[in-house]
């Protein structure tokens, strides 16, 4: 309960009703001018948890902006924490489900997305957040070359992306089945969630792909 009374005094985390949603939130369209104050590139990462990857690269890369989105308050206030404790101006959060995720921004007002960890939605595809329900949203806020990042250590969530793309010709730039053995880390694949470092111990591969929309 703390937790979430502090998550209303960060200034840096949004918490949008429905009401404010439709037909379309207030910061749509205005995140640079009103929040970051800069046109700098907005990367966004999706089903964020904790924050772990939307503040590592915020604090790599100064000249980027980063915004973090996830339903649960409880998680959301760890990635809060750290950005009020660390100083950092460069990074938002939203408590939001991805559903909303063209109320929350305009189109081609996102760079970059990184989808980390994701719940691979064994029995429910629809609710995969790389299923066409949701590229589809997904290609409506992004910039014309924007790019997407997968990392999940669920091989069927990876087979199931891939078959994805290809039966829509997207554009694989990049992919691997065992991110730790092909000599190719660099400093942003390297960050890494609660979650991934679980299943690094456990000695369970990293998936990883790197892939863009077809413009409408």
């Amino acid at each position: 309960m703390i937790h979430f009374q502090e998550n209303l005094s960060f200034p840096h985390l949004f918490q949008p009703t429905y009401s404010d949603l439709y037909p379309g939130y207030p910061m749509r369209s205005k995140w640079h001018e009103q929040f970051f104050g800069n046109d700098h590139p907005i990367t966004l990462e999706l089903g964020c948890g904790k924050g772990e990857y939307t503040v590592g690269l915020a604090a790599k890369y100064p000249e980027k902006n980063f915004i973090g989105m996830d339903w649960k308050g409880a998680r959301l206030w760890r990635g809060c924490k750290t950005v009020a404790d660390e100083g950092l101006k460069n990074v938002g959060f939203i408590r939001t489900q991805v559903d909303h995720i063209e109320q929350v921004f305009a189109p081609g007002e996102i760079s970059e997305i990184w989808i980390t960890f994701p719940d691979p939605q064994v029995r429910k595809a629809r609710r995969r957040l790389t299923a066409p329900f949701f590229l589809d949203k997904y290609r409506n806020v992004l910039s014309a070359d924007g790019i997407i990042h997968l990392k999940t250590d669920d091989p069927f969530f990876y087979s199931y992306t891939l078959d994805v793309i290809h039966d829509y010709a997207f554009g694989v730039m990049w992919c691997t089945d065992d991110l730790y053995q092909t000599g190719m880390i660099d400093d942003v694949l390297t960050i890494q969630t609660y979650y991934e470092k679980r299943w690094l111990a456990m000695e369970k591969k990293i998936c990883y792909l790197k892939f863009q929309l077809n413009t409408l």
